[in-house]
């Protein structure tokens, strides 16, 4: 009888690893508690919208290796859109004044020479906080690696916190300066912006799950894992409130849900089991107009803009639907959700009116906020030392997750690359006999 790999969690991380080893012979068995696949990048019918919205926004950049790979294994490449050019288009609400980060397609950083395609106002004295970050130590914050000035205010912090989702006083400066490395250090050509033409499912969830399908991995939803059974030094049964499920000498387990479930169903086997137990909040607001805005110049090309000195953080533009992304989003808990999102759209209208052939109606058509009140964990130095590899001390049994120790913040990366780790270190086959191989890549 062929090997069964039971893959808890239906997130990116668990379909990550079902799409290495589908098709290899081995019977793949997702099982996510949920009634729908995607976890926290999936989209969905949104009724007071009355149209289909991602639950997030989600920027990825050319340097993100395991998700394009994982693309172009489920087929989706197609699905991805961005820029030509490495561009990033930026307005500052606080301080006034527009600019459109244009970088180098090499390495060599000719960009920072030409006042039109860097940060306004910047000193290339300030360049000295990339080193810092890329030379920073496991205990070292970010603020305390930024240099005083425009390109750490306009460019370095906004960053930070986008990729950490961790305000930079409490920030690792060290897991930013790997994002660096990976990504800006790389030149343009890995930066290029990237993200779904359509949805998020529609791009990363859907294509996997056909692909899962037509290689005949069982993916089943709404099944609940409530305990997970050991014996020495293996998994020996998986438990659902309806049914229990040995696991015999020749199958693995890989548990692919979050850290809070994981530290849940773990605690029995392993009492001194750590992961990351403190959480960021995301924010997105989405606003939905009557017809669809007609962006200009680089907002246009892009569809996209960062935001400095606001509450609004990064707009996206998706047809007739305005989404707001603000990360590090629990400082605005206490806030009233009525008042953040009068606020939100009084941005949205500054940074956007002069950047489309014509103004933005004074209120939108429909709106929705969407709180993810525990996102991501908080990217701090204590918490980074609670990321667990994939082993663990059963020999059947690896982690998956954006939340283990994957050297990237939590993103779509970091999920995507936890879920090949996890296959890699059971010692999985893929489909065409070889044992399958983390890759390196960058956060999104």
């Amino acid at each position: 009888m062929a090997r069964r790999i039971h893959i808890v969690g239906g997130g990116l991380a668990g379909l990550s690893a079902a799409v290495e080893v589908a098709g290899s012979g081995q019977h793949v068995i997702v099982h996510e508690a949920g009634p729908a696949c995607g976890g926290r990048a999936r989209s969905y019918e949104d009724r007071k919208l009355g149209c289909r919205i991602d639950n997030g926004n989600h920027l990825l950049l050319t340097a993100n290796q395991s998700v394009f790979r994982y693309l172009g294994l489920t087929g989706a490449l197609d699905t991805i859109t961005g820029p030509e050019r490495p561009i990033f288009p930026f307005v500052d609400l606080a301080e006034g004044g527009r600019w459109t980060l244009d970088l180098s397609p090499g390495r060599i950083p000719l960009w920072v020479l030409s006042p039109r395609r860097r940060v306004p106002g910047m000193r290339l004295g300030e360049l000295i906080s990339l080193k810092r970050l890329m030379d920073a130590g496991p205990e070292q914050t970010v603020a305390e690696c930024l240099l005083p000035g425009p390109f750490s205010r306009r460019l370095l912090d906004p960053f930070s916190i986008a990729a950490l989702n961790t305000l930079s006083d409490e920030a690792s400066a060290a897991l930013l300066g790997h994002v660096i490395r990976e990504s800006l250090a790389k030149g343009g050509r890995a930066c290029l912006p990237r993200f779904p033409k359509t949805g998020l499912s529609e791009s990363l969830v859907d294509p996997a799950l056909s692909h899962l399908s037509v290689l005949k991995a069982d993916v089943r939803t709404s099944r609940r894992v409530t305990e997970i059974r050991t014996s020495g030094d293996r998994v020996t049964s998986l438990c659902f409130p309806d049914e229990t499920i040995d696991i015999g000498q020749d199958d693995v387990v890989i548990l692919a849900v979050t850290a809070p479930v994981a530290a849940s169903l773990l605690q029995t086997a392993l009492p001194d089991f750590k992961a990351p137990d403190a959480f960021e909040g995301i924010l997105n607001a989405h606003f939905r107009l009557e017809t669809p805005p007609q962006a200009l110049g680089s907002f246009g090309e892009a569809r996209f803009m960062g935001v400095i000195g606001a509450l609004t953080e990064w707009i996206f533009l998706k047809g007739d639907v305005v989404s707001v992304t603000v990360s590090a989003a629990n400082r605005y808990a206490a806030r009233d959700p009525d008042e953040l999102m009068a606020a939100i759209w009084g941005e949205v209208k500054r940074a956007l009116d002069t950047m489309l052939a014509a103004p933005l109606p004074e209120m939108p058509a429909a709106q929705r906020l969407v709180w993810e009140k525990r996102a991501t964990f908080v990217a701090t130095p204590e918490q980074l030392r609670r990321r667990p590899g994939a082993r663990t001390p059963f020999a059947n049994l690896a982690l998956a997750g954006d939340w283990t120790a994957t050297q990237l913040p939590a993103t779509i990366d970091g999920a995507v690359r936890s879920g090949v780790e996890a296959v890699r270190v059971l010692g999985l086959r893929g489909p065409y006999g070889e044992t399958t191989g983390a890759v390196g890549s960058a956060a999104a």
